[in-house]
């Protein structure tokens, strides 16, 4: 990829609109740009202040193509750090293709996925983090993702692995220069002073990588699956939790032959909630694979809800049970809660009853009373849908939201804090044992690479592709 050259592309969403962006950058931007804008003033382009914005007309020849306003960026005070031309015209898709056709034809070279943002990192205008902050921004879609993605994009992340990095590296730097004086036996770096900082950056980078559990739940959203038996009121529980009729309900046992998903902001933060096959002994082939995947669904949820319906007069000890006796019925609701907790130890499992207006204040009081941190609601009605949504919530984290903290979202910074730690934790041994300063400046150097792959002061061109290959093109 060639830093060199001018680049274009569209920066707005392509389609019909009732404007479009168009974003020239590169050292010829405002010569290029210049013969082919007409001001209404009459003013030349490349004459004008930084900074600025004018009316007039892009003109391919003797054809007049658009009414435009143009952004002027002169020298390195832009995005990119070099000079740029923001065209917004008017957002018929020919006529922006015509303006990118004319650019083109006029020296300029489609831009790449990610390549503005690129050109912004080596010209020094944020680091690698925060570049890879700008995706994670654009695709943020609710309020935590967001927030995490502008706290980082501000640089604290950054700001945090920089001084640990800059303090590490003047440590370094002594335990260097003994190596230069190893045969006078002298010390320049205070031990005391080393074992402090190594405990603090252990600290801090266990914090760091802590926070990826959460981190991660909030950029990609919390997937929680519905599971029951057939008709207990899945896909009515689903519907009232997203206030749409998302899925088809029925009175008709099995109706939900395969998972429904659907997506709700609960507190800032995003869940996605999966309607499965309802479980049950059957011999449908359809509804068996379709039982089958709610298996599978459970596996990669993080939050299971397991609904019953609390209406069946065998749970109900004041109506004589029509079909099974109460304590067989129970037993059977049991069983699966238990089954579930067995094959699943390590997912948060919400229990809700179903249909609870169905039922009087005895009954209600004798169900919580058989089963542990029971939820009670009615799905048709939406009771206690409001309360079950305030359940999911405290299964997340949020305090260090709240509090501003540095949360870790993007999987490459936990694979290099995780290297990072590993280093650090072997040069607190060699302290511990007195090792040599030369074999600890290895462990050291190593740190530090680690440090500076996450920033982007130790980079390479097959890192940069991989990372700006998933930013959309003008961006």
């Amino acid at each position: 990829m060639n830093t060199q050259d001018t680049i274009v592309a569209l920066a707005s969403p392509a389609g019909a609109g009732a404007i479009a962006v168009i974003r020239v950058s590169g050292p010829d931007a405002v010569s290029i740009c210049t013969p082919l804008f007409k001001s209404k003033r009459g003013k030349d382009l490349s004459k004008q202040k930084t900074h600025t914005i004018h009316l007039g007309h892009i003109i391919d020849e003797q054809r007049v193509l658009d009414e435009v306003l143009v952004s002027l960026f002169k020298g390195t005070n832009s995005y990119t750090g070099e000079p740029t031309v923001e065209i917004s015209c008017h957002g018929s898709s020919y006529i922006q293709q015509e303006i990118i056709q004319l650019l083109l034809r006029k020296g300029c070279r489609a831009a790449q996925a990610g390549e503005f943002t690129l050109r912004s990192f080596i010209n020094g205008k944020m680091d690698l983090s925060q570049a890879e902050a700008v995706a994670d921004l654009i695709a943020s879609d609710n309020e935590a993702s967001h927030q995490i993605a502008m706290q980082q994009m501000r640089g604290g992340f950054s700001n945090e692995i920089a001084q640990l990095r800059q303090e590490l590296l003047n440590f370094a730097s002594l335990i260097e220069l003994e190596l230069d004086f190893s045969e006078e036996d002298v010390e320049f770096a205070d031990r005391t002073q080393f074992k402090e900082l190594v405990a603090r950056i252990t600290k801090v980078l266990k914090r760091l990588i802590d926070s990826f559990a959460t981190g991660n739940v909030i950029k990609n959203g919390i997937p929680v699956a519905i599971v029951g038996e057939p008709n207990v009121g899945k896909s009515t529980l689903l519907n009232a939790l997203l206030n749409e009729e998302r899925a088809i309900v029925s009175d008709i046992a099995g109706t939900t032959r395969d998972t429904i998903e659907d997506e709700l902001t609960i507190g800032g933060i995003g869940f996605r909630f999966i309607d499965t096959a309802g479980i049950r002994e059957t011999k449908d082939v359809i509804e068996g694979l379709g039982i089958q995947k709610t298996f599978e669904k459970i596996g990669q949820a993080q939050v299971v809800v397991y609904l019953f319906d609390a209406s069946l007069s065998a749970l109900n000890p004041s109506i004589p049970s029509a079909s099974l006796p109460k304590e067989e019925t129970y037993k059977a609701i049991t069983i699966e809660i238990e089954k579930i907790k067995n094959q699943f130890p390590l997912k948060p499992l919400v229990i809700v009853a179903n249909k609870t207006d169905q039922l009087q204040e005895a009954e209600i009081a004798t169900l919580q009373s058989s089963i542990p941190n029971l939820h009670m609601l009615s799905a048709k009605k939406g009771m206690g849908v409001d309360a079950l949504k305030a359940k999911l919530l405290d299964f997340v984290n949020t305090g260090a939201l709240r509090n501003d903290e540095t949360i870790v979202t993007n999987s490459r910074h936990y694979d290099a804090l995780l290297k990072a730690l590993e280093e650090i934790e072997k040069v607190q041994y060699g302290l511990d044992t007195n090792l040599s300063g030369d074999l600890m400046a290895i462990d050291i150097r190593q740190a530090l690479y680690h440090f500076g792959e996450i920033t982007g002061q130790v980079t390479n061109d097959e890192l940069l592709g991989n990372i700006f290959a998933n930013f959309c093109i003008g961006k």
